[in-house]
């Protein structure tokens, strides 16, 4: 037996999220019938972190064991030929067996996406969020920094989150605008169910006149989902890369999504 790690860039979409369901195509299920189909038996993967249904990933990575013999070529190239045309396999390594995609990662990265335009545009109505209001892009990145550093974010995970701990660390989170587009970047040990959307949607709200810069601040001290703005969209959030240990070297080649 020998394991594999592989990264993997989808358009989020048209899929329940990462997740395998029995009522809704997933990214997870739809992997691993092609890698099923190259290995001539089961495969089951392990990724990163899951994805939300319809939200994207520059470069998921995941892992799975076989006990069959394939260069990494192979892999690549017959697994993408089953694949659909929104879901590719950028790469493939072998990795040492105490390797393992989500626990072993250090941190995680995602970018929020918002189009801030008087119309909705056409062709990226499934990969941004939209906004009419003017929103000011340094006074989100101002609010932002408050949330830089460990805090407990009860007051910015579902309801349904699962997580044993709201506890988590923020090592940066950066707004900046480029045309009318607005781009949230952020990283952090973990994440919780909903977090960087509950974030988004809550410094849309200060970036739009609507709450001042403190008030992120008293919504981070209230524990309280409540006292947080609306969800953003999921259409604009992707999963950009996870971080490991140093031993564990991997050919990530990582590409941010942007628009302009």
């Amino acid at each position: 037996m020998h394991k594999l790690v592989l990264g993997i860039e989808y358009d989020g979409s048209a899929y329940c999220g990462w997740q395998r369901q029995t009522h809704s195509p997933s990214v997870q299920a739809q992997l691993e019938q092609a890698l099923s189909y190259v290995a001539n038996e089961p495969v089951e993967l392990i990724c990163a972190g899951r994805t939300d249904t319809a939200v994207h990933a520059c470069e998921q990575v995941v892992h799975f064991v076989t006990r069959v013999e394939r260069n990494n070529r192979s892999w690549l190239l017959g697994a993408n030929c089953r694949l659909p045309k929104d879901i590719r396999i950028l790469w493939v390594a072998p990795i040492q067996k105490s390797f393992h995609a989500r626990f072993s990662a250090i941190a995680r990265s995602y970018r929020y996406i918002i189009q801030n335009s008087s119309v909705p545009g056409a062709l990226l109505h499934d990969k941004v969020s939209w906004e009419h209001c003017d929103l000011d892009a340094k006074l989100m990145h101002e609010a932002a920094q408050q949330l830089v550093g460990q805090h407990d974010f009860d007051a910015f995970r579902a309801s349904g989150c699962q997580a044993k701990s709201p506890v988590r660390t923020i090592e940066y989170l950066n707004v900046s605008r480029q045309g009318e587009f607005i781009y949230l970047d952020i990283k952090a040990n973990a994440f919780l169910h909903h977090m960087v959307r509950n974030i988004a949607g809550s410094l849309m709200s200060i970036g739009q006149g609507a709450q001042t810069v403190d008030w992120l601040q008293q919504v981070l001290r209230s524990k309280d989902r409540r006292q947080a703005a609306k969800t953003g969209s999921a259409a604009g959030l992707y999963f950009v890369q996870a971080f490991y240990p140093n031993e564990f070297v991997l050919p990530q080649v990582t590409r941010k999504p942007r628009f302009f």
